[in-house]
């Protein structure tokens, strides 16, 4: 029923988008940044309603508006992740119609599945650099955009280090002053009685305000919605940057310390999958935690040496520290639990750099945007495991989990987890030339370009710290775009690009099975992208569709006996689909942010692959209420189709329905703006299994969050 209702009134909202926007009122909007197209540095500015921008960052092209770009992007805004009080990349990224998010394999980081094919969190890059941002988490407060693009980026942005990204991309964009002074506190409980506390200050500075400073200090800390599972957060980050008529610089810095006792696991069913329990239960055992600190920068400049000609320079890194006790449970169809302790810790140290040229020319009526650059990630990984016997312990069942005391990490053991050995180098480096070319006075946009692409591997042993597999390889990844924009409004692209995936290296164990060639580099994967879509741009008002299909080689664990198998590549995975999408502000005081994906999946064989919805849609609705000044209501569906549950297609997740409402009052409290914001997610604390998966092949369950109240207050001096 729900996806009849979603479907219509999407579908609906897109039609009728052209005649809205006519008769609505077009905003105002301020821009707090200079916007250059192709800039390395500065901002689109927002549309209409606020919660999405004009454009963004398009890999080595810069910003781009979202009319001049041939493939489909979105930008979500800070004003966004504010109002819905988001307090991380995954909160934001629930808005989007195209992407899920999930869990990491045995761990918890945030993972984000788009178009059916997953991106690990440390895969997203911070102001266009890999490798940069803080693995597991990313708390929201840092960011002025999340910005989703969405198919393949090999030429673009280069190959993902971690070995994702096929399916899209999201890069990161720090806070910046804005043009006014900002100091801004917040305060906030949510859940089980978890606090919140932040500070946002901006200061311009300078003879024409050139120089700006942005200063965001957090801490969370309480327990969650869930029973027994206490939170910690910790973030500092400092923006500064320049704004110049030739010159124009970023640089950023940030601290992360987040910590959680007795995290909620995924949960691996060994048959059918069982019923869902109360959302609030806690199945972790009350030994387990996840811990991470995380100190990473990026500082990014660009100079225009010509009217014409313009270079640029990033460099980032960033230092890392994990630590993990778990026991993540394998669960029946009766929902009884076993479960086994798996200890990790894990130290980074990943450097990130890019340089480039820009210049702009024209031949005859051909005028030329014509980019190169280079880049490099290079990144060091200490790593360490120990397992409890594999036999396991029994842990109760979903409803009424059983803790036990807490066994011995000693029956597979790799590295000292106090003084862990070197076990992985990469080193990735590419070279990329493009030409982007404007026809019948930018009304047609050809893009062309190709990037070679250099891949270094090197695993080590994890006891000894010795040498083990090696990989030394190279690929080149075209891509051809075109844009044509009929009318003003109007936008038709097209494109063909390739994904890259660096070579995967073999775990040591997969669901309780090890692997026999543990530590071996895979060959990299290639995969292939052809879209076609159409942009419509009303002002106030906007939305795309896309056609979609994407080709990809799996990875495959087989069991070879009762305790072991291989890791190694597997059959051809197939996933094409439509987009639509719609956004902003069709009558002033409305806004509206949703779309839908249909996704048509199979891997080599025909069998639909693990955790790939068929169907899956947002809607969400601003409105404010004209009796009364300051007060805005909010709400969001989101609904996710059927998903398989193994590689057989013998066992399904039921599709899932998820209602969300918000409400905030501006007033004025002795002359201050005052901002008061209450906002209940999961309102029908509806008890329900979310995700499959997210890890290629794998099939554990995460269940969605119970009813979470989440309210606070800011003020601005």
């Amino acid at each position: 029923m729900f996806r009849s209702v979603l479907l219509a009134s999407c579908c609906a909202l897109g039609l009728a988008g052209p005649a809205l926007a006519q008769t609505a009122t077009q905003e105002t909007t301020e821009l707090e940044e200079v916007i250059v197209t192709g800039s390395q540095v500065t901002l689109t500015s927002p549309y209409a309603g606020g919660q999405v921008a004009r454009g963004g960052r398009v890999g080595l092209f810069g910003s781009l508006g979202v009319m001049d770009t041939p493939f489909a992007t979105t930008a979500y805004t800070e004003e966004l992740s504010r109002n819905q009080q988001s307090r991380s990349v995954g909160d934001v990224l629930q808005n989007d119609p195209a992407v899920r998010v999930s869990k990491g394999f045995g761990n918890f980081q945030e993972l984000y599945v788009i178009r059916g094919f997953p991106v690990y969190s440390d895969d997203m890059t911070y102001n266009g650099l890999y490798g940069i941002l803080p693995r597991q988490f990313v708390a929201s407060e840092f960011l002025e955009r999340v910005e989703v693009f969405h198919g393949a980026t090999a030429f673009l942005n280069g190959a993902a280090p971690g070995g994702s990204g096929v399916g899209g991309a999201f890069n990161l964009m720090p806070k910046r002053a804005g043009n006014e002074p900002l100091t801004r506190l917040t305060a906030g409980v949510e859940g089980g009685g978890e606090l919140y506390l932040a500070g946002d200050v901006a200061r311009r500075f300078g003879a024409d305000n050139e120089y700006g400073a942005r200063l965001n200090l957090v801490r969370r800390d309480g327990e969650s919605t869930v029973d027994g599972e206490d939170r910690q957060l910790t973030a500092i980050g400092l923006g500064l940057d320049r704004r110049g008529d030739r010159a124009r610089f970023s640089a950023d810095i940030g601290y992360q310390d987040h910590h959680i006792d007795a995290p909620r696991p995924t949960v691996t069913p060994s048959g059918a999958v069982p019923a869902a329990p109360s959302a609030d239960v806690n199945y972790a055992q009350p030994w387990t935690y996840t811990d991470e600190k995380q100190v990473f920068g990026v500082a990014r400049g660009e100079f225009d040496l010509t009217d014409s000609v313009t270079a640029w320079a990033a460099f980032g890194g960033r230092q890392g520290k994990e630590a993990n006790v778990l026991a993540n449970p394998n669960v029946d169809a009766s929902g009884n639990l076993t479960a086994y302790r798996f200890d990790n810790t894990r130290e980074d140290t990943v450097w990130s750099g890019d340089v480039g040229l820009r210049a702009e020319l024209t031949t005859g009526s051909v005028g030329h945007r014509i980019v190169a650059s280079a880049s490099q990630v290079q990144s060091k990984s200490r790593n360490a495991y120990a397992f409890s016997s594999f036999a396991g312990f029994s842990a109760g069942t979903l409803s009424n989990p059983v803790a036990v005391a807490q066994p011995a990490a000693d029956f597979f053991v790799g590295g000292d987890p106090s003084n862990p050995h070197v076990t992985e180098r990469v080193d990735n480096s590419s070279l990329a030339l493009a030409d982007m070319l404007s026809f019948l006075d930018g009304k047609l946009l050809v893009t062309a370009g190709v990037r070679y692409q250099s891949i270094k591997t090197r695993t080590y042993d994890y006891n000894t710290g010795a040498l083990g597999s090696s990989y030394d390889g190279d690929a080149v990844t075209p891509a051809l775009a075109v844009v044509y924009k009929p009318v003003d409004r109007v936008s038709l692209y097209a494109n063909y690009a390739e994904a890259l995936i660096p070579g995967k290296i073999a775990p040591a164990v997969v669901n309780g099975l090890t692997v026999t060639n543990a530590g071996e580099v895979l060959d990299p994967f290639v995969g292939e992208q052809v879209e076609v879509g159409a942009k419509y741009d009303a002002g106030t008002f906007g939305g795309s569709i896309s056609l979609f299909r994407t080709t990809l080689q799996t990875e495959l664990f087989t069991a070879t006996s009762a305790t072991a198998g291989t890791y190694g590549a597997g059959g051809e995975q197939q996933n094409q689909g439509v987009e639509l999408s719609v956004f902003g502000e069709p009558v002033e005081g409305l806004r509206l942010l949703g779309g839908l994906t249909w996704l048509d999946a199979e891997v080599e064989g025909g069998a639909r692959p693990i955790g790939v919805p068929d169907f899956q849609g947002n809607v969400n609705v601003e409105w404010d209420v004209p009796q009364v000044t300051g007060l805005t209501l909010e709400g969001r569906a989101v609904y996710t189709g059927e998903q398989e549950v193994n590689a057989a297609n013998t066992v399904q997740l039921d599709s899932w329905t998820r209602f969300d409402a918000g409400v905030r009052y501006e007033m004025s409290v002795a002359d201050q703006p005052v901002t008061l914001r209450a906002r209940v997610e999961n309102l029908a604390d509806k008890d329900q299994w979310v995700a499959v998966g997210g890890y290629p092949g794998a099939n554990y369950l995460t269940l969605g969050a119970p009813r979470t109240l989440r309210v606070s207050i800011s003020t601005d001096f």
